[in-house]
């Protein structure tokens, strides 16, 4: 990459302001229209059983390429897409659900099944998570390339210091995805009884030791090949697999605070003490963005990665808490939450309200930051301010909320099964193989979109590419994307870092 190349990529992409919200929220609802006519095509025709090259065609058409469309030939009207997704949907809905044929059982089956009953695991997969995260990751993985054509557009890319746009919010959506996925393996340590926090910063450190390396290994590619880069983003040594490395340390040593208080409102507590700090420390905002970064000076070259880091970590405690909330099954009247009950089918009845609580909870708090009754603060995510967090909280705990309506509506029955096999089962046929594959090995799938993008920009001239060779490539790119994870996932592999 020649010095002027690199310095026309740079400015591609510097100095940007971002879009508003409501646009960012109507491309964001192109996922949960493509899960709504995925769910319907399953429901009313078994159209992705047995999982044929079709079957995975079309899954491929409906959850990758109507985001991938949606944040680039279609930016310019999302609600165009969202009717082409929905519209098919409709006459579908209207036909019958289909019953799967059920196996006939030998005499004594239907008592074993019964005795088995309570073998049902208690952090159940919830075909409606693996939905949102994989959406999530499809958009990430998407972005990350279509930014460096012109067919994306500059609103939607990061911005500079202030301002929303759809990267900004994809950045701490991945955190808070992660913070749900962190509070399952928090909740079988909860069944297990392994609360020591030595234990638990331990196993920590093992984790955020791959991403460290990681980390390191971005750093010395990036300086070693000369690639482009944003050095406002995060620092000039700092980037996001450092702060992903980080937040479960951080989290462990703040496990005594998390034991008195909801996950949520600390989070959004942390949130506030540091929006204090910005603003009573004098000349902390200026430091931030305007300083200059002085040679040898580690803190002021990378700043913005460490600064941040505390907003990224309320997102992270925001997202364990919703976690908490969401994956563990409901209680008997005066059981233990973590404990099988025998009525299963009122799980979405339950987890449905928690949701909506929350998602009205952040849509309050963010009203209260950014808006009217408020400090007024502008969204930073460069600073990753009280405004950023709450926004990020606001939107995933609405996403969230959307697909597990969808999941409710179209799959009533789906944790009413007698069996842990035949729950499994249900919830098998609920999922998209496709979103299924993404949010198995989300990191890993994430570092290979990394290193096929910096490929892509390694040799071809992206910024300069014309709209329908530019679509030729990213459509090539998430197809090349999308069956390396559904190979993994369709070979049992799953890749933990």
């Amino acid at each position: 990459m020649t010095p002027e190349y690199k310095a026309q990529k740079e400015a591609a992409v510097s100095f940007l302001g971002g879009g508003g919200i409501w646009e960012i929220n109507h491309v964001a609802l192109v996922a949960p229209a493509a899960a709504f006519l995925w769910a319907t095509l399953q429901t009313r025709q078994h159209f992705f059983k047995p999982y044929t090259i079709p079957a995975a065609l079309t899954d491929f058409l409906i959850n990758c390429c109507a985001i991938l469309f949606a944040t680039t030939v279609y930016s310019g009207g999302p609600h165009i897409l969202i009717g082409l997704l929905v519209l098919p949907a409709v006459p579908a809905f209207l036909q019958p659900s289909l019953e799967l044929p059920k196996a006939a059982k030998p005499p004594g089956k239907a008592d074993e099944d019964l005795a088995k009953e309570e073998e049902k695991d208690p952090l159940p997969v919830k075909p409606f998570i693996t939905a949102y995260r994989g959406a999530m990751m499809i958009i990430t993985c998407s972005s990350i390339l279509a930014v460096d054509f012109p067919v994306f557009p500059r609103r939607f890319a990061k911005t500079e210091s202030f301002g929303t746009s759809l990267m900004d919010l994809g950045v701490g959506s991945f955190v808070f995805a992660a913070g749900i996925v962190a509070a399952r393996q928090q909740l079988k340590e909860q069944i297990s009884a392994t609360r020591s926090i030595l234990t638990r910063l331990k196993e920590a450190m093992r984790h955020s030791l791959p991403l460290l390396v990681l980390g390191l290994l971005r750093l010395a590619s990036v300086k070693g090949l000369e690639y482009a880069e944003h050095v406002s983003e995060y620092g000039v040594h700092w980037n996001f697999f450092f702060t992903l490395a980080l937040l479960s340390p951080a989290l462990a040593i703040l496990q005594p605070l998390l034991q008195w208080l909801p996950y949520n409102i600390f989070a959004f507590i942390l949130a506030i003490c540091y929006e204090l700090i910005l603003f009573c420390v004098p000349d902390m905002k200026r430091y931030i963005i305007l300083s200059e970064r002085v040679p040898g000076d580690w803190l002021s070259q990378n700043r913005e990665g460490v600064f941040s880091f505390i907003g990224y970590l309320a997102i992270f405690i925001a997202g364990m808490g919703i976690g908490q909330n969401i994956l563990t099954r409901d209680p008997p009247p005066g059981g233990n939450p973590l404990a099988p009950k025998d009525h299963m089918d009122q799980d979405a009845e339950c987890t449905l309200p928690r949701l909506a609580i929350w998602t009205l909870l952040w849509f309050v708090f963010a009203l209260w930051a950014m808006w009217r009754y408020g400090p007024r603060l502008f969204v930073s995510r460069r600073m990753a301010n009280l405004a950023y967090v709450c926004w990020v909280c606001s939107f995933n705990t609405a996403q969230l909320l959307l697909f597990c309506l969808i999941e409710k509506f179209l799959f009533p029955t789906l944790y009413n099964a007698k069996t842990k096999e035949g729950e499994r089962q249900r919830i098998q046929e609920a999922t998209s193989r496709v979103m299924k594959a993404y949010n198995r090995n989300g990191l890993a799938v994430f570092l290979i979109a990394n290193l096929l993008t910096g490929l892509v920009n390694m040799t071809m001239p992206t910024i300069f590419m014309a709209d329908v060779p530019a679509m030729a490539v990213l459509v090539s790119y998430m197809a090349v994307l999308t069956a390396i994870a559904l190979a993994l996932d369709h070979y049992n592999i799953s890749i933990k870092l």
